[in-house]
């Protein structure tokens, strides 16, 4: 699918930039490879849009599929998840097995119970609020991305909020964290720098330009043209 790289919303049209970077390693700083490559393309005005995946790998903060194995509830689960085409989702058990065992058996079978209830009603999404523990930005063991990635499952990063706002202040520029699928954008944290309200700047990205496979992206620019 070709993205257009210009998007316009309410009225303001704006340049995604996408910043290709070298395959970014489990434990490598995350800061150095901002700036060798999106400083030399920042412009006055721009922010950056940094990819959770990333910060994720940069932490650390992640489980291998060797470490985890799918019991009787994580398959129950995944059976009446939303499957999507081109998205991977939580439709492999492994991934929700994750999600168990952060949120804990206790309140995810409240979830899957009220979330079943919900769909009766026409509600989605009760079973990711009442699970919390942000299980639903737990990425990963996606079979399209770059080796070694299809083999780990990155769990939320830790403190996003500093993390940007660190970020902004060595770079000099603001910095949103989104998580990006197929489906869905989600800004998990953005720096004070970005004047933008966190609905403007999801919708700015919800094509999710930076893609969900090879394609060593997990920086953009923003820019105002």
């Amino acid at each position: 699918m070709i993205k257009k790289m210009i998007r316009k919303v309410d009225g303001v049209s704006y340049a995604r930039i996408l910043v290709k970077t070298h395959q970014i390693v489990f434990g490598e700083d995350l800061f150095p490879v901002l700036k060798k490559y999106a400083f030399p393309k920042l412009q006055p005005g721009d922010w950056v849009a940094v990819s959770e995946k990333v910060v994720s790998v940069c932490q650390n903060n992640v489980r291998h599929l060797s470490t985890v194995r799918a019991n009787w509830l994580a398959k129950l689960i995944v059976k009446g998840v939303k499957k999507y085409p081109n998205d991977i989702g939580f439709s492999r058990p492994e991934k929700m097995q994750v999600a168990v065992e952060r949120a804990g058996y206790p309140r995810i079978i409240l979830a899957m119970i009220l979330g079943s209830i919900g769909k009766l009603f026409g509600l989605r999404g009760i079973f990711w609020i009442v699970a919390g523990h942000r299980i639903s930005e737990i990425d990963g063991f996606n079979p399209a991305a770059m080796y070694p990635y299809p083999e780990y499952v990155m769990l939320p990063p830790e403190e996003p909020n500093k993390v940007v706002q660190e970020l902004e202040e060595k770079l000099g520029y603001p910095v949103a964290m989104v998580d990006g699928t197929n489906v869905n954008v989600e800004v998990i944290a953005q720096s004070s720098g970005i004047k933008l309200d966190r609905k403007t700047v999801q919708r700015i990205l919800l094509d999710n330009p930076q893609g969900q496979g090879p394609e060593l992206t997990p920086f953009i620019i923003v820019r105002e043209v």
